[in-house]
């Protein structure tokens, strides 16, 4: 085999360890986060949308979020930044705190979208909270201008 070498991995056991680990990871997503919030928990969740579902309604999460998408096509958008779609296979982020997460909803109509999010929950505070219309409408200058 030549990606394995021998092992002695003790008593009765016979096997050569593998050198796949050298090849295997490869980096989807690289960035520096804020600062983290003192005593963060970490949660990592699965979302799953039917296809079409636009998804979680303008929300803010107040720790950074790491997501990574599975299948399907996700909508994406951040406030101050434009909306885009991220694909199966790659990654994004927000920052959390005070940021708006206007939208993660499924870009495609004919298969359903799932992701994987981890992310940094401050201590004493839910993971999500959703941000009302009056905010939405006060803070509307700081969202990216809106496709035609």
């Amino acid at each position: 085999m030549p990606n394995s070498e021998p092992v002695a991995d003790g008593p009765g056991r016979q096997g050569r360890r593998s050198e796949a680990w050298k090849t295997a990871l490869t980096v989807v997503q690289e960035v520096q986060p804020p600062s983290v919030p003192e005593g963060a928990q970490a949660m990592t969740v699965r979302v799953e949308f039917p296809p079409g579902d636009p998804g979680t309604p303008p929300h803010r999460h107040f720790g950074p979020a790491f997501g990574y998408v599975l299948e399907g096509e996700m909508l994406f958008e951040l406030e101050g930044e434009p909306e885009r779609v991220i694909r199966a296979g790659e990654a994004f982020w927000e920052p959390g705190g005070d940021v708006i997460h206007y939208q993660d909803g499924n870009n495609r109509t004919d298969m359903p979208v799932r992701f994987l999010v981890t992310m940094l929950c401050e201590p004493g505070k839910p993971m999500l909270v959703l941000v009302d219309e009056e905010e939405l409408a006060q803070r509307k200058d700081k969202r990216a201008p809106r496709p035609a």
